[in-house]
């Protein structure tokens, strides 16, 4: 018998599963690639939310599991995976630039954000005012990682590349049991896909399409994250992912014209040399609408676990939430009341 099933894989079954090596459990992955916002993602943890200078929910708590967390993924899988990278929030006005200053004197944000402004002298970007600096920021090639994880998982004979049947699910006060293969719990981490998961479909998973561009510009020449109403995140070789788009009425799987029109306008605003978009990207993200993830164990069924609603901020909240579901079943300790979704449990009743 397994100790786990998993199912799906992305920045949330990533790092549920990291917790199962470190803990010598046996599992079996099953993968389809039918959701894509974690493969499509620009890949930056950044503790502030750059819109309005606030720090992002646990922020300081999350960054600190995270970065170790990556820099074991890639001493595992022998591939460079965590990039430093400055992030640099481009001010519209005077104003903007006196509330960066404001929140600097905030304790929470006082580790973040630099309180010397910076000039532009990158003669490729329009920059009128100057730009705030935010530390402890960098970049995990999400795409190069899950993609090499699960090669990892193949060789491990703990891959299977195909859709999963819930219907052929078999549940016992004891183990569960799917095609002949017993395991004591299952993990559904299947970001969107959650909608046609009949055990978890009551929880209030709203689809947020994301699309992104990625351009090639030799004379850009920029070494940094640049946010402005959009992202420009470099990824080498003269290469730039630019993002994102959020749409939570579309949620089909392509790409559109009409984001595709809205980032080249939001860029075009502040960049002045020529570029050639080179690709475009979709994928939807798992959001909740009070921003937290869904996180935790069937009502009824106790061997069915959740780990799901990471949204934009999935890097960051990643391996401290997988931490802590893997410590509430197999040690008995509490989720946080943040993410448990137990706060969901009268969605259950209703049905």
């Amino acid at each position: 018998m397994l100790d786990y099933i998993v199912v799906g894989f992305g920045l949330s079954g990533l790092s549920f599963i990291e917790q199962l090596e470190k803990n010598d459990k046996s599992f079996l992955v099953f993968e389809d690639s039918s959701q894509k916002s974690s493969r499509v993602a620009g890949g930056l943890y950044n503790p502030v939310i750059l819109k309005r200078f606030t720090a992002a929910w646990n922020a300081k708590k999350q960054l600190q599991k995270a970065i170790p967390f990556y820099k074991n993924v890639q001493t595992k899988l022998n591939e460079q995976l965590v990039l430093e990278l400055p992030v640099l929030r481009r001010f519209n006005s005077v104003e903007e630039q006196n509330a960066w200053f404001e929140a600097c004197t905030k304790p929470i944000l006082e580790d973040f954000l630099d309180q010397e402004l910076m000039y532009n002298s990158n003669e490729g970007l329009d920059i009128p005012f100057h730009y705030g600096r935010v530390h402890h920021t960098g970049r995990i090639d999400i795409k190069n990682m899950l993609s090499c994880y699960l090669n990892y998982l193949d060789k491990k004979d703990c891959l299977v590349n195909e859709s999963f049947d819930h219907e052929q699910l078999i549940i016992t006060d004891n183990f569960v049991s799917y095609k002949g293969q017993e395991a004591k719990n299952i993990l559904f981490s299947e970001g969107f896909g959650v909608q046609n998961n009949p055990f978890f479909k009551y929880l209030p998973l709203v689809g947020n399409k994301g699309e992104y561009l990625v351009i090639s510009s030799p004379k850009l020449q920029l070494n940094e994250a640049v946010k402005s109403s959009i992202f420009i995140i470099p990824l080498g070789n003269n290469r730039y992912k630019i993002g994102a788009t959020y749409n939570n009425q579309d949620t089909t799987s392509g790409v559109t014209l009409e984001a595709k029109e809205e980032l080249l306008r939001k860029l075009e605003r502040f960049l002045k040399v020529p570029y050639e978009i080179i690709d475009h990207v979709a994928g939807i993200r798992p959001t909740v609408r009070d921003r937290r993830p869904l996180v935790g164990t069937h009502p009824k069924h106790k061997k069915l676990h959740v780990l799901n609603g990471l949204g934009s901020r999935g890097i960051l909240i990643g391996p401290t939430v997988a931490e802590n579901l893997y410590d509430a079943i197999e040690n008995d300790t509490a989720l946080d009341k943040e993410i448990d979704i137990k706060r969901y449990d009268n969605f259950f009743s209703l049905l």
